[in-house]
C-alpha cells in the first residue's frame, strides 16, 4: 500500500538550482562560471548591441520607412471561408452577420478593430453582411449572389490648412458680427 511518505515526482521532474561558487570539486567554484576579469565577469552588465563606443551596426544602417501606430488592425475573413460556414450550418442567412455572430460561430476569434472582408474563394449564399470593411471583388461577389452588405460611413476628407484659414477668419467675423448686434441692442434698451 502506498502511504504519503513515499510519495515522489518522476525522476528527472525536478532539477535543483546550479549552486555556484562552492568550492572547485564543484566545478563552478571560484569564478562561478564567469571567467576571469572584465566587464562580462561583473553583475549588472547589460552591452546589448555596444560596441566599445563605436557607433554600432543599427545605428549606422539607414532608417527607412515608418510605424504608423495609428493603424488599424483588422481581423481578415474570406468569402470562402464564409461559405463554409453557411454550408455547415454554423451561421444563418436569415439574420444580418457581423462581428458578434462571426465570433459566435468560431469563424473569428477576436475582432480587432473591425472585420474586413477578402476576395478569396467564391460565395454563393444570399448573406447580409456588416463588416467594417471589404475589398472591391468581396463586394461585387455578396452583391452578385445577391447579398448586402453594409459598411460603415467614410470619414470626411480633412479640411486643407487654406480651408481652415478661411474657416477661422469667418468664425471670427461671425463672432464679431455678433458682439457688435449685442451691443447695439443693450445701448438700444438703455
Amino acid at each position: 500500500m502506498t502511504k504519503l511518505n513515499d510519495l515522489h515526482d518522476n525522476p528527472g521532474a525536478r532539477k535543483d538550482r546550479v549552486r555556484v561558487g562552492r568550492g572547485i570539486g564543484s566545478g563552478l567554484g571560484k569564478t562561478a562560471g564567469r571567467g576571469q576579469k572584465g566587464q562580462k565577469a561583473r553583475s549588472g552588465v547589460a552591452i546589448k548591441g555596444f560596441e566599445g563606443g563605436q557607433m554600432p551596426l543599427h545605428m549606422r544602417i539607414p532608417k527607412r520607412g515608418f510605424n504608423n501606430i495609428f493603424r488599424k488592425d483588422f481581423a481578415e475573413l474570406n468569402l470562402g471561408t464564409l461559405q463554409a460556414a453557411v454550408d455547415a450550418g454554423r451561421l444563418s442567412t436569415d439574420t444580418v452577420i457581423d462581428a458578434d455572430a462571426l465570433v459566435a460561430a468560431g469563424i473569428i476569434t477576436h475582432p480587432r478593430d473591425g472585420i474586413r472582408l477578402l476576395g478569396k474563394g467564391a460565395l454563393t449564399a444570399k448573406v447580409q453582411l456588416k463588416l467594417a470593411g471589404a475589398s472591391a471583388s468581396a463586394k461585387a461577389a455578396v452583391e452578385a449572389a445577391g447579398g448586402s452588405l453594409e459598411l460603415p460611413a467614410p470619414k470626411p476628407e480633412p479640411l486643407s490648412r487654406d480651408d481652415q484659414k478661411a474657416a477661422r477668419a469667418e468664425a471670427r467675423t461671425a463672432k464679431a458680427a455678433a458682439a457688435r448686434t449685442a451691443a447695439a441692442t443693450a445701448k438700444a434698451a438703455d
